[in-house]
């Protein structure tokens, strides 16, 4: 016997949906696939619906004490309605039905579209069955064996005490560390129905010492997805030394003097550069604003020929890695550049739609407030053929930047970076210390100038912030050599 779903509108006041509060699962496939069909019966072209919980725990230590504990718990939902090339967005604390009813019909009014007749039929979506990450993958277990608040604070408090044992002239040391833990729901008129768990957690130390007129300022952070065990396992003595060691050699280095010098920039964070310049100029909202040097590239040569470039969601326990992407889409890897050729683009529903570019799991957002964007993941430069010695002894006279700092990115690729941790490179060899050096150049030059790539990648986490929002993402790279850049100084 068939059963009809049909519904009229009239009866969408009186419909009593029970959705399991503690967790997003099977009973919210029903209430969410009337929804859907609502908004398709008032003429939209596409619906999308994001649901998110969130429990979050920040805690910083600051010389010999807890300064600040800051826990946050938010849930919400929001809804994007498409027409054509326009699109809304709208979001809401009320998960109620009738208030995900109200956030629709919102932003069906954004778009000129009314809802249908009281006599209008509503079919319900055919959402597909489940897709649950976090359920197949054991996410469900993970927040309760997260660290407790004693626990966070004793290893904070740790960390700081090394870092007095270790370093001289301290004038503040810090230890922080957060857990973001965030339930997601995706369900879309497409019919797709995705469930997913992300645990985010990042600890880090910092020292700024000073004697007299000199003054060094270094930080080191670690980024994790994925492991409840993370802080424990944090070896904070190894991090208290390192940097009490860079901040020892920094605080009585030379100033660098200004100039146009090939470099050398480390592995790990220095992939920050990749990132900021040429990463964000690969995201289709870059390309829907015209502001991309790259827009038109596509199949040809951007980069040297040395140079090879992944964005992907799927190294383990990476600070950008993802089972799905914000829009519900399974997380892939995507070739960026393949020996100096532009491959591919970041494009998430939106920017798919109004570009042409194929979708790359790339839809990411900051939480349910904002829409979601083309955000990178996991981006870095891959390995290459030379070992690191290689790289030196290509260098009469250049600057080997070991720690990137902070910098700003114009929006078609102009860029400048701090660099808190460098030395001078004289016929090859690391000879002293240096401070305040400001790479300066664009992208579209740069990229060009990347000419030799070791074979030693690493990954560091980092903070991405974008028109959707700040999110988690991985930036890494080997060491490489830039053949010449301007660096700022003295």
């Amino acid at each position: 016997m068939l059963i009809n779903t049909l519904l009229l509108s009239k009866q969408l006041p009186t419909l009593q949906y029970t959705s399991t509060a503690e967790r997003f699962d099977e009973t919210w496939e029903a209430p969410l696939a009337t929804l859907l069909g609502l908004g398709r019966a008032a003429g939209a072209d596409f619906i999308e619906f994001f649901l998110e919980r969130v429990n979050y725990i920040s805690c910083l230590a600051e010389e010999d004490a807890i300064t600040s504990i800051t826990p946050r718990l938010s849930t919400g939902a929001g809804v994007r309605v498409f027409k054509g090339h326009s699109d809304c967005y709208v979001s809401t604390n009320d998960l109620s039905f009738a208030g995900l009813k109200a956030a629709l019909e919102k932003g069906l009014s954004i778009l000129g579209l009314q809802l249908p007749a009281p006599n209008a039929f509503i079919p319900e979506i055919n959402l597909e069955l489940l897709r649950d990450y976090a359920t197949k993958k054991g996410k469900d277990s993970w927040l309760p064996l997260c660290s407790s608040i004693r626990e966070m604070g004793e290893i904070l408090l740790d960390a700081t005490a090394q870092l007095r044992q270790k370093a001289t002239h301290i004038q503040s040391r810090r230890a922080t560390y957060f857990r973001d833990w965030q339930e997601v729901l995706v369900a879309a008129s497409d019919g797709t129905f995705a469930r997913d768990i992300r645990l985010t957690q990042s600890v880090g130390v910092s020292l700024l010492c000073t004697d007299g007129a000199h003054r060094a300022s270094i930080g080191e952070r670690a980024g994790n997805t994925s492991d409840p065990n993370f802080l424990k396992t944090w070896d904070y003595q190894e991090s208290a030394e390192q940097i009490s060691e860079s901040a020892g050699k920094m605080l009585y280095a030379d100033y660098v003097e200004s100039g146009t010098y090939p470099i050398i920039m480390a592995n790990h964070f220095g992939g920050v550069i990749f990132h900021e310049a040429c990463g964000h100029l690969l995201e289709t909202t870059q390309i829907e604003r015209k502001t991309s040097p790259f827009a038109d590239k596509k199949g040809e040569k951007i980069a040297h020929e040395n140079l090879t470039a992944w964005d992907e969601g799927r190294t383990e326990q990476a600070f950008g890695t993802i089972d799905m992407d914000d829009e519900g889409m399974p997380a892939q890897r995507t070739l960026l550049i393949e020996k100096g050729v532009l491959k591919n683009f970041l494009a998430d529903r939106a920017g798919s739609w109004r570009t042409g570019h194929p979708r790359t799991g790339s839809g990411r957002r900051q939480n349910f407030t904002f829409a979601a964007a083309s955000r990178m993941r996991n981006t870095y430069i891959a390995p290459g053929e030379y070992t690191t010695e290689d790289l030196f002894a290509s260098v009469d006279k250049g600057i080997y930047c070991k720690k990137m700092g902070g910098g700003s990115v114009g929006a078609t690729g102009q860029f400048n970076f701090g660099v808190d941790e460098a030395y001078l490179i004289e016929n090859g060899k690391i000879t002293k210390p240096l401070k305040g050096a400001i790479l300066i150049g664009e992208a579209k030059e740069i990229m060009n100038k990347i000419s030799m790539c070791s074979q030693d990648l690493s990954l560091a986490p980092g903070f991405c912030g974008s028109i959707s929002g700040s999110i988690y993402t991985t930036v890494g790279q080997p060491h490489i050599k830039v053949d010449s850049i301007t660096v700022g100084g003295r």
